[in-house]
C-alpha cells in the first residue's frame, strides 16, 4: 500500500558537466545537504488564432517545447578543516564562473600588522586567494613581494602562527553547466536530475537562524526514472543513486561572523542583516529552429547588490559608511561567517558603492537600511566568495 513520501527522505548531489546538457557523473562523497528544491516546468504552448466556430480550445500537433527553472536553498555548513570545498562547491562555482583555487595551508606566519601578513616562506598566493589564519578568513587583495601580501580587512587578535586551507571561487565570463540531482526513498519514487542546470542567481544571506546560500536558475530539462528514454542527457540507462553515506553537517549559526566596510581598522559591528546577490541575466539558446531542448547558456550583464541593515551609532565604520553613500565613492566591504576553521565563508565586495540609507525608527533604536546597494569592478572582480 502506498502512502506519503517523507521530504526528509531526499538526498541531493550536484556535478559540474564537461558538456552542456551532458549528463556527469554523481559520486557518494557529492552528497549535500539542503533546505528545499523547487522545480517548475512548463510547455512553451502558442495560442491558436484561427476561427473553429467554436469557443472550446483546440489542441497543437507535435511536441511542445519545455521551459525548466530551479530553486535550491542551503545552509552554510561545517566542513573538514583544510582545503576540502564545500559539498555545494559545484553550484558556487556555477553562479561566479571560474575554477576554484586551493590555498594550501601550514604557511608559517612571521608578522601580522592590520591587513598587512609577512610570512616565513615564499608564500605562492594570488589576489583573490582566501586566507585563513586561526578563526579569520580573509581575501588576498596585493603581492608586495613573495612573502608579504595584503588583505581584505585587518586581522583581529589571536591569530595562529601558521596558515589553514582555504578554497576561493572568482568570476568568469562564462558560467559551467550542472546537473542537479534529486534522489528520494522509497526506490519506487520518482527520481530526477536536472541536466544542463546555470545558475541565474545566488544570493548569501546572513544573521538569520542560519548562514543561509539560495541558487536560483533554469536548466535544459528534467529528466526522470518513470519516462526516461535512452539518450537523454547522454544516458544509456537512469543512473542508480550512489552508495549513501551518513551525512552529518552541522549548519553554522547566523549570528556567528564579523564584518568590514572602508579601509579604517574598526569592524562594522553594529550590522543587523546583510543579502548579497550575483545576477548573471543568463539566457538558453533554446529558440533556434528544429531544438527542443537548449544547446547552451548565454550570460548577459552580471549585477552584484548588497542590501545592509545596521544600527546606525556614531562609530567610525558607521560613519565611513554614511559619507560612502552620500559621495557615492565606493568602499570595501568584507563579510565572515562563521568563526572556527572548516566552518567559514567569506564574501568580498572591493567597490563597494553604498545606496543612501533609509532611516527606520519604528523601533527603540535606530535602524539604516541600505537597500540596492551595487558592487562595481574592471574585469571580473566584483566580488570573491572563499571557504575556510
Amino acid at each position: 500500500m502506498s502512502c506519503y513520501i517523507s521530504t526528509r527522505n531526499s538526498r541531493y548531489y550536484a556535478v559540474k558537466e564537461a558538456e552542456f546538457g551532458k549528463v556527469a557523473a554523481a559520486s557518494a562523497s557529492g552528497r549535500f545537504g539542503a533546505v528545499w528544491l523547487r522545480v517548475a516546468q512548463k510547455h512553451e504552448e502558442p495560442r491558436r488564432r484561427d476561427k473553429t466556430g467554436t469557443r472550446t480550445r483546440a489542441g497543437v500537433a507535435g511536441r511542445l517545447r519545455k521551459r525548466t527553472s530551479f530553486e535550491l536553498s542551503t545552509y552554510l555548513f561545517a566542513r573538514e578543516a583544510g582545503e576540502a570545498a564545500p559539498r555545494c562547491g559545484a553550484l558556487v562555482e556555477a553562479a561566479l564562473g571560474a575554477a576554484p583555487r586551493v590555498t594550501a595551508g601550514g604557511l608559517p606566519v612571521a608578522q601580522v600588522q592590520g591587513s598587512m601578513v609577512v610570512f616565513g616562506a615564499s608564500h605562492g598566493l594570488q589576489p583573490g586567494d582566501g586566507l585563513s589564519i586561526g578563526g579569520e578568513l580573509r581575501v588576498v587583495t596585493a603581492i608586495p613581494d613573495n612573502q608579504t601580501v595584503w588583505v581584505s580587512a585587518p586581522f583581529r587578535g589571536g591569530v595562529g602562527t601558521v596558515t589553514g586551507g582555504a578554497v576561493s571561487y572568482g568570476l568568469a565570463g562564462q558560467l559551467p553547466g550542472v546537473s542537479l540531482y534529486e534522489y528520494w526513498t522509497p526506490e519506487g519514487a520518482v527520481q530526477r536530475i536536472l541536466n544542463g542546470s546555470v545558475v541565474d542567481e545566488m544570493e548569501v544571506e546572513l544573521n538569520g537562524d542560519f548562514h543561509e546560500l539560495t541558487f536560483r536558475g533554469v536548466s535544459a530539462g528534467v529528466i526522470d526514472n518513470r519516462t526516461f528514454e535512452g539518450g537523454q542527457g547522454g544516458l544509456a540507462t537512469f543512473p542508480a543513486e550512489p552508495a549513501t553515506e551518513a551525512l552529518l553537517e552541522t549548519p553554522v549559526p547566523g549570528h556567528l561572523g564579523q564584518a568590514w566596510a572602508g579601509t579604517g581598522p574598526w569592524p562594522l559591528e553594529t550590522l543587523a542583516q546583510a543579502r548579497v546577490r550575483v545576477k548573471n541575466n543568463v539566457e538558453l539558446r533554446w529558440r533556434d529552429f528544429g531544438l527542443m531542448e537548449p544547446k547552451c547558456a548565454v550570460p548577459g550583464d552580471r549585477e552584484v547588490t548588497i542590501d545592509l541593515e545596521i544600527y546606525g551609532t556614531g562609530a567610525e565604520a558607521c560613519e565611513a559608511l554614511y559619507a560612502s553613500a552620500s559621495r557615492r565613492e565606493p568602499m570595501p566591504l568584507m563579510v565572515q561567517m562563521g568563526e572556527v576553521p572548516g566552518a567559514m565563508c567569506g564574501v568580498y565586495v572591493p567597490n563597494f558603492v553604498p545606496a543612501p540609507p533609509e532611516f527606520l525608527d519604528g523601533e527603540e533604536r535606530l535602524r539604516w537600511r541600505l537597500r540596492g546597494s551595487i558592487a562595481q569592478g574592471v574585469r571580473e572582480d566584483e566580488i570573491h566568495v572563499v571557504f575556510g
